[in-house]
């Protein structure tokens, strides 16, 4: 089995360029859609607080998504990969109480997920109101909502294609309409001194508010970290230099329109569309429209990719996950595609309007940012980068993310407390989910098997024991080879004694490096007991059916094992003999000496089970070989029964 993993776009190529376009700068592309709408929300368009607003925007665009992100962040190369997640797995052997940040970002990551196709979509449809005002926008926004999750099952491959190119026009249009709007009020420019952003923020007694409504210019910062096995940091950090440019145009562009506006009340008029010629706000509204879904379909798999990877670490329940085509890392995820629409239409239905949405926006991936900080400081230290710079580096950006956070926090009342209610009911099943795997994993007792290779070898060839099975398979969470469950060993010889040719044990290491496929093969008793450690990367299918058939293939093409049934008559023919899967689901049958958390953690457990794959699917093992043994993990002694016999 091979671990290489090569893409054709890793690296720096004019395709890569364009498909970084298409796939990783969607979210952050197309805020110029609502972020001034956001901050003249209320009250007169005042010349300093344009000024100030849009001196935020450059700086923030320079500080957080330039330096922190492209710069800094895209070096935590996990192989390629990048992503909470991934960063995650490059330092969780660093301290355990990692796996908390870990969780918040990929938690308020997801519910950043279903207010972005909301509010990006409803930005652009509601410029038809420009054109004409008494059309309803939201029949249309939720129509083209629940196409875009219709069509996830059948795969984007083929749409993904024109991304790029579509992209490349949203870019350089909102760039050029920016670029002569400048020549408007040429004033402007002074925004690029951050003399005033700082005085704004120090003399504006509104600055918290500023600050929140600044934030939505970098949401989609993370998405360039997220997405960055798509594409390579090279493409990444090339083209962000084009989309920055046209970015800050278009802001500067709009922020001209406000100064030839001041005094007046921003309504219900969109800077993004007043800038436009009038022959041209038609056009632009499709243009806008089709970067809005563009970012919403980034997003979405994004999230696909997000919870695949939970799975494989043991943080979100076994789910479903389904390849529709066959493009690399071209998942479908039918739960979370559910999950995320329903969240979109609770969103809509709440807020309506984009206006609404925009105080429900922002506070979510405010908290990934400041998680994605702290762990990258932890990733710089795995690094040795000198303590100095490490702490410039936590101070600065937990400085400057904790002050979005304040901004943002003013927005709960106002519909923040939807997302975070959203990020915090995600938070609880990721904790639960792990948490109750690390209580389970608590009760489980290891003995030592070498003890047992007599009786083995024994039972294997005792013709009074009725055969279970030519091979007997059972699935081991023993990191030592010379360890296994005690429940495993009472299952073979207590549970109805199981004879069987061969024992075989597997047992699967999710690895640190995303597309590691490797495995090891020991013989405990040759040609009797056999071991495999398959070394899976955590964004690797664990397909453990079709994995273990090709070892067992390989080995028989090495002479290494013989699989030919040991009947008589199936022998003469040679006939290959039957294999059976054991899975030990694993129970707990008391829980009165827990603790109160984790009574709470277990009883969610419970119900979070109801709605996972079986044990055998979420290992994709074949049913139709599978024994599936229900084992208590504490069960009660006899010391704790008190028993009075009577004569």
């Amino acid at each position: 089995m091979s671990s290489e993993h090569k893409s054709s776009v890793q690296t720096l190529s004019s395709a890569g360029l364009l498909i970084s376009l298409g796939i990783i700068f969607g979210d952050i592309g197309t805020s110029p859609l609502y972020v001034f709408k956001a901050i003249f929300s209320t009250g007169a368009i005042d010349h300093d607080l344009i000024l100030g607003s849009l001196s935020c925007i450059f700086w923030t665009l320079t500080l957080q998504t330039t330096v922190k992100y492209v710069i800094i962040t895209l070096n935590a190369d996990n192989n390629g990969e990048g992503g909470i997640l991934s960063l995650y797995s490059l330092v969780r052997r660093k301290a355990k109480w990692l796996i908390i940040p870990a969780i918040i970002g990929a938690s308020t990551l997801l519910a950043d997920g279903m207010i972005t196709p909301a509010i990006t979509i409803s930005s652009a449809v509601e410029g038809i109101a420009i054109r004409h005002p008494g059309v309803p926008t939201i029949p249309i926004v939720v129509l083209i909502i629940s196409i875009l999750f219709f069509i996830q099952r059948f795969g984007t491959s083929i749409v993904g294609k024109v991304f790029g190119p579509l992209m490349l026009i949203w870019f350089s249009t909102i760039g050029v309409l920016g670029l002569m709007y400048v020549g408007h009020s040429p004033e402007v420019l002074k925004a690029l001194n951050p003399y005033y952003a700082v005085k704004t923020l120090i003399d504006s007694p509104n600055a918290l508010f500023i600050v929140g409504a600044v934030f939505l210019c970098t949401t989609g910062a993370e998405a360039l970290y997220s997405d960055m096995g798509h594409c390579g940091k090279s493409n990444i950090r090339i083209s962000w230099i084009f989309v920055k440019i046209t970015l800050v145009l278009n802001y500067f562009g709009q922020g001209a329109w406000l100064l030839e506006n001041t005094g007046s009340q921003i309504g219900e008029l969109n800077p993004f569309y007043a800038i436009m010629p009038g022959w041209f706000v038609s056009y632009g509204i499709v243009i806008a429209t089709i970067a809005a879904i563009i970012a919403s379909q980034a997003m979405i798999s994004g999230s696909f990719t997000l919870i695949s990877e939970a799975v494989r670490l043991n943080i979100w329940p076994k789910v479903s996950i389904r390849y529709p085509s066959d493009h690399r890392g071209q998942l479908y995820v039918p739960s979370i595609n559910f999950i995320l629409y329903a969240g979109c239409m609770l969103i809509i239905a709440v807020f309506q309007h984009s206006d609404q949405m925009e105080a429900a926006y922002g506070l979510a991936i405010n908290l990934t940012f400041i998680t994605t900080t702290v762990l990258m400081g932890f990733y710089l230290s795995r690094k040795r980068v000198k303590p100095i710079f490490i702490a410039l580096f936590l101070i600065l950006y937990l400085g400057i993310e904790f002050v979005f956070l304040a901004g943002n926090a003013l927005k709960i009342h106002e519909g923040g407390w939807l997302t975070l209610l959203l990020a915090t009911t995600l938070f609880i099943v990721m904790f639960s989910w792990y948490g109750a795997r690390k209580i389970k994993n608590s009760f489980v007792k290891f003995v030592d098997i070498r003890k047992y290779y007599p009786i083995l070898s024994e039972l294997s060839e005792d013709e009074s024991v009725a055969p279970f099975a030519s091979h007997l398979v059972y699935l081991t969470s023993a990191n030592n080879k010379n360890e296994i469950e005690s429940k495993v060993m009472y299952s073979i010889l207590n549970k109805k004694p199981k004879r069987a040719d061969i024992y075989w044990f597997v047992h699967v290491d999710v690895m640190d490096h995303p597309h590691t496929r490797e495995y090891v093969v020991q013989q405990l008793i040759p040609g009797k007991v056999i071991r495999i450690d398959f070394k899976l990367g955590f964004r690797e299918e664990q397909r453990i059916s079709l994995l273990f058939r090709k070892v067992v293939e390989d080995m028989v093409a090495n002479n290494e094992v013989s699989i030919i049934s040991s009947y008589k008559t199936l022998k003469k023919h040679n006939i290959t003999g039957d294999f059976n899967f054991v899975v030990l689901e694993k129970v707990i049958s008391k829980t009165k000496d827990l603790k109160w958390h984790e009574k709470i953690i277990l009883e969610i457990y419970k119900t979070l089970k109801k709605f996972s794959l079986s044990e055998e699917k979420g290992f994709g093992l074949d049913s139709s070989f599978v024994t599936l043994e229900r084992v208590p993990l504490n069960i009660p002694t006899t010391d704790e029964v008190k028993l009075k016999r009577i004569e």
